[in-house]
């Protein structure tokens, strides 16, 4: 897992593209709120190691933030085949994150 948010994101048509599951985290390196979910997001994804997940870093100006509404940080965006299938917003427990990955996980089984 990288421990920071990348300055540069991908452009919201090849996240629609994506196949299978994926996670984006929105947030910045300095937010507190990012910096206290990071070791329950390291938890929940530690069952999951070939799911591709992406660390954008947000703010103003940023379009994929915005294309995806995110307004809070850190906000998960939990997509499958990109299309998104379940949002965390500041997660406070890690079974939330658990419930969201079962929604991009099951389906992948399906």
């Amino acid at each position: 897992m990288n421990p920071t948010y990348a300055p540069t994101e991908p452009p919201r048509a090849e996240v629609d593209a994506y196949s299978g599951p994926t996670v984006l985290d929105f947030g910045t390196n300095w937010c507190g709120w990012c910096s206290n979910a990071q070791p329950m997001i390291a938890a929940a994804l530690e069952a999951h190691p070939g799911l591709r997940y992406l660390k954008v870093e947000d703010g103003p100006g940023r379009p994929l933030g915005r294309s995806f509404r995110v307004k809070l940080w850190p906000t998960l965006v939990f997509l499958k085949d990109g299309r998104e299938v379940a949002r965390v917003v500041r997660p406070s427990r890690v079974e939330e994150l658990h419930e969201a990955l079962a929604k991009i996980t099951d389906a992948v089984r399906a």
